[in-house]
């Protein structure tokens, strides 16, 4: 993580420029609630019907493996074509929303939301491993820096109101306030400022209550009673951490080789790599269902105590390994933080499947304390903000009780990562965006 110059105490702020302010939060983020509420109802209908289509095909005589290969491939070439004019739709989008925060970068503009919108539906409803995040996080920077354009406000204060409002975005994505407030304060700026934390907690509350209207109000995944892990498992624990950390870094540098080999490929239009991109995990869908899509499917049926015998779970761990940078590397609209949860989650159980048959004492009650430290610890050793991952999963989960767990582990994957070189993954996809254009600098929010 790149060094951060010390941060100055805010000057006092107008009462004027704080009504401005907590106005525009309001209505921007109950915008970017009922969006990015219908942009997940519509993908959980996208999803259900992949379903369906797969279990149709499997009965059908002859190759039907080529009706979701032809499908999935027809729907990212079709996400490429909607972002190929409005490049800045592609790929997750919390990259450039860290870059305008940054003043590295120009807010983006209304056509971007549709593009999103659209694009991210193709492409993770025909079963591509992407995030919903990265979409609605970008759709929310949108909403924000749109009302303070058409409030005819300073470009400080456009900037300011696309970085508030994209923590709304995560928030809706996992309907999680805390967690995407903490995005923003530890992700995007680095910093906690009275007039980045006003709005950012007006943006959340106000989005994730008006998406509950359209989604309900319970966690994301249905987690049942779960007693903390015994304190002599502690070490348990931190050894899953570090080796995390490794995984994670690994992770980053496939997601950034693939980037590099698609981008290599200059002969190939981008419709047709994301064409032959979505065959690919088309096949991979009827091979093993559960290795494609966003990946909430395999996490809820792991956090529920659910099993996958062991060759299949490492198996999975392999395979959801290499669809998600694959996928990313498509240039359609979609995230890395969903995928990167539940890869977690399979990783947390095959190491707690390994430990039980390995280390005397330690029985099948670890597996799911073990999937949910996983998810919080993959995250942390990828994206380096543990205090969001750790956010994140507390509320997707609805429980506490493995926290502990989750904060060494967390710990010893970012130390890890760290020490490894491995970058936080949106450094380097910034570095990346921005090494294709050169962008103004007006200065951090």
């Amino acid at each position: 993580m790149a060094e951060q110059q010390a941060v100055p105490a805010d000057s006092p702020v107008p009462a004027r420029e704080i009504t401005v302010t907590c106005v525009l939060a309001i209505i921007a983020g109950a915008v970017i609630g009922f969006i990015g509420g219908a942009f997940r109802w519509c993908l959980a209908v996208a999803e259900e019907w992949r379903v369906h289509m797969l279990h149709w095909a499997h009965g059908l005589p002859g190759p039907s493996w080529l009706i979701p290969v032809g499908i999935t491939a027809l729907c990212a070439a079709s996400a490429a074509l909607i972002v190929r004019p409005i490049p800045l739709a592609a790929g997750s989008g919390v990259q450039h929303v860290e870059a305008v925060a940054r003043g590295e970068a120009e807010p983006p503009r209304l056509l971007v939301l549709p593009a999103k919108f659209f694009g991210g539906l193709l492409a993770m409803g025909s079963g591509l491993v992407l995030g919903r995040e990265g979409p609605i996080v970008h759709m929310g920077a949108v909403v924000g820096a749109e009302s303070a354009r058409r409030a005819r406000t300073s470009d400080g204060h456009v900037r300011l109101l696309q970085t508030s409002v994209s923590g709304a975005g995560l928030a809706v994505a996992f309907n999680a306030p805390i967690g995407g407030a903490l995005f923003v304060f530890e992700e995007v700026t680095r910093a906690f400022r009275f007039r980045t934390v006003v709005p950012v907690l007006l943006s959340v509350a106000v989005g994730v209550a008006c998406s509950r209207l359209i989604l309900g109000d319970r966690p994301d995944f249905d987690v049942g009673p779960l007693d903390p892990p015994s304190i002599t498992l502690l070490p348990v624990f931190v050894v899953f951490g570090l080796l995390t950390g490794l995984f994670g870094a690994v992770y980053n540098r496939l997601v950034m080789r693939l980037l590099a080999t698609s981008d290599a490929l200059r002969s190939v239009s981008p419709i047709a790599k994301a064409a032959v991109i979505g065959g690919m995990i088309g096949l991979v869908s009827v091979v093993a269902p559960l290795a494609a899509g966003g990946g909430d499917t395999v996490s809820q049926h792991l956090v529920s105590g659910g099993t996958i015998a062991l060759p299949m779970m490492a198996w999975l761990v392999v395979v959801r390994f290499v669809a998600g940078p694959l996928s990313y590397a498509a240039g359609t609209p979609g995230g890395l933080f969903a995928p990167l949860l539940a890869l977690g989650a399979l990783w947390g159980v095959l190491y707690a499947r390994v430990a039980e048959t390995l280390i005397p004492g330690i029985d099948s009650s670890l597996a799911v304390p073990m999937v949910i430290v996983g998810m919080a610890a993959l995250f942390s050793a990828s994206v380096r903000a543990p205090l969001t991952g750790i956010a994140l999963v507390v509320e997707m989960t609805g429980t506490t009780s493995v926290t502990v767990p989750m904060l060494l582990a967390s710990a010893g994957a970012v130390v890890v990562a760290h020490l490894v070189g491995a970058a936080p993954i949106y450094d380097s996809l910034r570095a990346r965006m921005l090494a294709s254009s050169s962008p103004p600098n007006h200065g951090p929010v």
